[in-house]
C-alpha cells in the first residue's frame, strides 16, 4: 500500500533532519562563521520549534481535516528546507531551521492520526512498529547521510546539499498525498483553538533550552537564571489551563487525564532519555571525529555508519530481546566508546563501540515507542501521540543541549576531555532509561496486539 511509504517518507524526513546537520556543523562553522551558540541553535532550533508546535498541530488536525494540515506541513517543510540551504548567514539558517521545525511539526501528529484511518487491528500494530523503525533508523543514520551529503559536495553545494535534498523528496511525496490519503473532514469550533496554551507551552521549553544555549557563552548571567525558574511555573499554568477548558466542556490542546494511564508518564520519561542520548551522542561524535581525530566529513560518515548498521541488523529482533537488557546492551555500548576515546584509539576501535550503541538502540527504539502507544484508551491516542512527539523532540533538544554544554565546557582541555564529559552526560541519560526498563509495568489490554506483532517482525 503506497500510502504508509508516503506518511513515513515524512516521518523519516523530519526525524532525520534533527540529526543530519550534526555531520555538517564543522563545515557550517567554518563556511558561515558561526560560533558555539549559532551551531547549537541550529540543531536546538529545529527541535525546540518541533516540540513545541506538536501539541497544537494536533488540535489543527482536528479542526482542519488531517491530511489538509498533513499537506501544509510537508509544503512548508519543502521550502524551509530550501531556505536552509540557501541561507547567507548563520541567523537566515538558525530562522530557516525554526521555520522547518514548526512544518514538522504539523506533519508528525497527523502522521499516527492517519495510520488509524488507514489501518486496523494487526495492521495498525504493524504500521506503529513500523512508524518506530521509520523514526529510530532516521535518528542514527543522519549522520552517515551528512557526511556522504558534505562529501560528495553535489554541484558545490557542500552542506547546503543536507538539506537541499529534502526539497525533490518532499516535493515528490506531496504530489502523492492527495491521491493516496484519505480525505479526513475537519470538526469542531475553531475558536476553540487554544493560542493561549500554545503561548504556554512554547515558552516554558524556550524558557528552558535558551539559557542551556546561550549560558555558557555569557558568563550565566542573571536572566538565565530567571528562564530556567520560570520554565516549571508556565508548564503547570499550562496544564491547569488544560483541566479548566475541560472542566467548561470546552477542547483543550492537550487531554492531561493521558497521564493517569498506568505507565505511560514513566514510559515518556525514558522515550525523552532515549532520544536525548542519540541526539546528544550524534552532536559529539560530529565534533570529535571531525575536529578532534581530523578526518574528513566522508570517513566521519563512514564511521557514523557503524551505528547504523548496529540498529538496523538487531532492529530485525525488535521484541526478542527484554528491554532491560537492551538498554544495558546501550549503556555497555556508550562506556566502550569512552574507553577508546579515553585511551585515544583510532576511528576502527571508535566504530566497534558505535556497532554496540547503534544495536542496543536498534532492540530498544521501536518497541518502546509502540509500547508506550498501545499502553493508553483509544479514546486518548490522539493526545498520546502529541505528548509523545513532544516528549521526543524535548528530550532530543535538551539532549544534544545538555551534552553540548559539557562539551564545549570542557574544551579547554582538548577534544578528549571535551568527549568524554559529552560522553558522562550520555551515559547517565543511558542509566536512566535502563532503570525504567527494570521496573516492571503492565500494559492496558489494548498493548497485547500491538507487542506481539512487534515480537514477531
Amino acid at each position: 500500500m503506497i500510502a504508509l511509504p508516503v506518511v513515513l517518507i515524512a516521518v523519516y524526513m523530519t526525524t532525520l533532519d534533527f540529526f543530519v546537520a550534526n555531520l555538517a556543523v564543522p563545515s557550517i562553522r567554518a563556511g558561515l562563521g558561526a560560533g558555539d551558540a549559532a551551531v547549537q541553535f541550529v540543531i536546538a532550533g529545529y527541535g525546540l520549534a518541533y516540540a513545541a508546535g506538536l501539541i497544537v498541530s494536533g488540535r489543527l488536525g482536528d479542526l482542519y481535516g488531517h491530511r489538509r494540515v498533513f499537506a501544509a506541513g510537508l509544503a512548508l517543510f519543502t521550502v524551509a528546507s530550501a531556505a536552509c540551504g540557501l541561507s547567507p548567514d548563520a541567523m537566515s539558517l538558525v530562522l530557516a531551521r525554526i521555520a522547518q521545525g514548526a512544518a514538522a511539526a504539523l506533519l508528525a501528529p497527523q502522521v499516527l492520526t492517519l495510520l488509524r484511518v488507514l489501518f486496523e487491528g494487526a495492521a495498525l500494530a504493524r504500521a506503529f512498529g513500523w512508524y518506530g523503525t521509520a523514526v529510530g533508523l532516521a535518528g542514527v543514520s543522519g549522520q552517515a547521510i551528512g557526511g556522504l551529503l558534505v562529501a560528495a559536495d553535489p554541484l558545490g553545494m557542500g552542506w547546503r546539499a543536507c538539506f537541499l535534498v529534502n526539497v525533490p523528496i518532499g516535493a515528490a511525496a506531496l504530489a502523492l498525498t492527495s491521491r493516496v490519503l484519505p480525505r479526513t473532514p475537519g470538526a469542531g469550533d475553531r475558536r476553540d483553538l487554544d493560542l493561549t496554551g500554545a503561548a504556554l507551552v512554547a515558552a516554558g521549553l524556550v524558557a528552558v533550552v535558551l539559557p542551556l544555549i546561550e549560558g555558557r557563552e555569557e558568563g550565566w548571567p542573571p536572566w538565565t537564571w530567571l528562564c530556567l525558574s520560570a520554565a516549571a511555573p508556565l508548564l503547570a499554568v499550562f496544564v491547569r489551563r488544560q483541566q479548566r477548558l475541560m472542566a467548561s466542556g470546552r477542547a483543550p490542546l492537550l487531554d492531561v487525564a493521558v497521564f493517569a494511564e498506568k505507565g505511560f508518564a514513566g514510559g515518556l520519561v525514558a522515550v525523552a532519555l532515549l532520544f536525548g542520548t542519540s541526539a546528544g551522542l550524534s552532536f559529539v561524535l560530529a565534533l570529535y571525529l571531525q575536529s578532534g581525530l581530523g578526518l574528513s566529513p566522508l570517513a566521519a560518515g563512514a564511521v557514523c555508519t557503524a551505528l547504523n548498521a548496529g540498529f538496523f541488523l538487531t532492529s530485525l529482533r525488535a521484541g526478542r530481546v527484554p528491554p532491560a537488557v537492551a538498554a544495558l546492551v546501550v549503556v555497555a555500548g556508550l562506556a566502550m566508546l569512552g574507553y577508546v576515546v579515553g585511551r585515544g584509539a583510532g576511528p576502527y576501535l571508535v566504530a566497534g563501540a558505535l556497532l554496540v550503541t547503534g544495536g542496543g538502540m536498534g532492540l530498544l527504539m521501536s518497541p518502546l515507542i509502540s509500547t508506550v502507544l498501545s499502553r493508553v484508551r483509544r479514546e486518548r491516542a490522539g493526545a498520546a501521540a502529541g505528548v509523545l512527539g513532544t516528549v521526543q523532540e524535548t528530550g532530543g533538544v535538551l539532549g544534544g543541549t545538555v551534552t553540548g554544554a559539557a562539551f564545549f565546557g570542557a574544551l579547554d582541555g582538548g577534544w578528549v576531555a571535551a568527549t568524554m564529559a559529552g560522553l558522562t552526560v550520555l551515559v547517565a541519560g543511558a542509566l536512566g532509561v535502563l532503570a525504567h526498563c527494570l521496573v516492571p509495568s503492565k500494559p492496558c489490554p489494548a498493548a497485547g496486539a500491538m507487542i506481539h506483532v512487534n515480537q514477531e517482525r
